[in-house]
């Protein structure tokens, strides 16, 4: 097996979002635009609700899928298709725009501290006016694998250890794995050779590769690996915890304006005039 090196590591922006919510962005930001097929990741957090309470009032999207997962707090959602819901601590909420979908993500305050991510992952020209769909699935639906070292896997999508996750039929093919590595601990995991890779650390210090194991990286980080089919991560003292997400590059033309992604210029003034004329959401 070829190691996968490691390609650029990103700091992540502090900028903010929505209504005025406070985020570190790690792709769209100026060091990373996209990573093909990732378009955006936001981790949101704070323990002090003005930095999350105008959350993100009703708005639309076009073309994309949003994965919000939290880690503490609750966000109440509502969409266009009646989809009504609240997600809260391990909860995990897929959606795809498609054709045209209008939702609104408004976080609760709640003692503690509200934190979480979210993720777009671009739709193939093929799918970009496919009919939107939503699904949530709750913390004790994800799999769960704990191995003999420690280190605790949450299988959000994809695979480990023949462990499948619980989001499934996604374009991208995605794999997102919520990744806890004891301190000195080391893990490894094969991923496809032809996928996109990114690891978020946000907690702690790693090192992401076996033979440069001098470079110690604390969080927060997004580091993008190079071509190969193993990703091996060492944690250091007090350990580390990390996403670790791949998908599947469809090459294709990015035309993006806001919440909207398509492949062309056309198509994003058609989304814009669909939503000036009405008739944005298609079913």
């Amino acid at each position: 097996m070829k190691e996968r090196k490691i390609k650029k590591i990103i700091e992540p922006m502090v900028t903010s979002d929505g209504a005025g919510v406070t985020l570190k962005r790690g792709i769209a930001n100026p060091e990373l635009s996209d990573l093909d097929p990732f378009l955006l990741f936001d981790h949101f957090g704070s323990d002090n609700p003005d930095d999350y309470i105008a959350g993100f009032p009703m708005h639309p999207h076009r073309g994309i899928e949003t994965v919000t997962y939290m880690l503490n707090g609750v966000i109440k959602h509502r969409d266009s298709g009646g989809n009504e819901g609240v997600i809260s601590k391990g909860d995990v909420q897929w959606m795809t725009a498609g054709s045209g979908i209008m939702h609104e993500e408004m976080p609760q305050i709640r003692e503690g501290k509200m934190e979480g991510f979210q993720l777009w992952v671009n739709l193939p020209a093929a799918s970009k006016m496919m009919s939107p769909r939503y699904q949530e699935f709750r913390a004790d639906e994800i799999p769960f694998v704990k191995l003999d070292n420690g280190i605790r896997i949450k299988v959000i999508a994809g695979e480990f250890a023949e462990t499948r996750g619980a989001v499934r039929d996604i374009e991208a093919d995605p794999g997102y794995l919520d990744v806890m590595v004891p301190a000195g601990q080391t893990f490894s995991h094969t991923v496809s050779a032809d996928h996109a890779v990114f690891a978020y650390l946000f907690e702690g210090s790693a090192s992401f590769e076996s033979d440069n194991d001098d470079e110690m990286i604390n969080a927060p980080k997004l580091i993008v690996f190079d071509d190969g089919d193993l990703v091996t991560i060492r944690a250091r003292d007090g350990g580390a915890r990390f996403l670790l997400v791949s998908g599947k590059p469809f090459a294709e033309p990015i035309a993006r304006y806001g919440p909207f992604v398509m492949n062309t210029r056309e198509e994003i003034q058609d989304a814009l005039a669909d939503l000036q004329n009405g008739t944005f959401v298609k079913s």
